[in-house]
């Protein structure tokens, strides 16, 4: 063979490997593979009364911004723990707060657990 067949018989070779690796591939079913969108901020202009949402909004970031600052330099589970005790002690019923921020954390590694579980299914596949 001349070496501009065997050029052709090669590229030939390519791309119908390169097409059946790409049939392989099956999209994940619907709804499925897609992040959640996370839900916006309420918008303060269409709230029944927008000066209480502004101020709402104006003490939940003061908050956040002081417990940021109350636990600068921590970081992983103690960084978390502290956001959750520096936000909650300035809530009206802090106990109350930290009881949902454990709940919500439980729900976290759940979830974190079933991605893994579900990763881990299909590689060994």
């Amino acid at each position: 063979m001349t070496r501009r067949t065997l050029s052709a018989l090669f590229a030939a070779l390519i791309l119908a490997g390169a097409t059946a690796v790409q049939a392989q591939q099956t999209p994940p079913p619907a709804g499925e593979g897609k992040a959640k969108p996370r839900p916006a901020l309420r918008d303060c202009s269409k709230a029944p009364d927008p000066k209480a949402c502004e101020e709402r909004r104006q003490k939940i970031r003061s908050a956040q911004s002081d417990a940021r600052k109350a636990c600068e330099g921590k970081q992983g589970a103690e960084r978390r723990d502290c956001m959750t005790r520096s936000t909650c002690a300035k809530a009206p019923d802090p106990a109350k707060c930290e009881a949902r921020a454990k709940e919500r954390t439980e729900r976290k590694k759940q979830k974190m657990e079933q991605r893994k579980g579900g990763a881990a299914d299909a590689k060994k596949t």
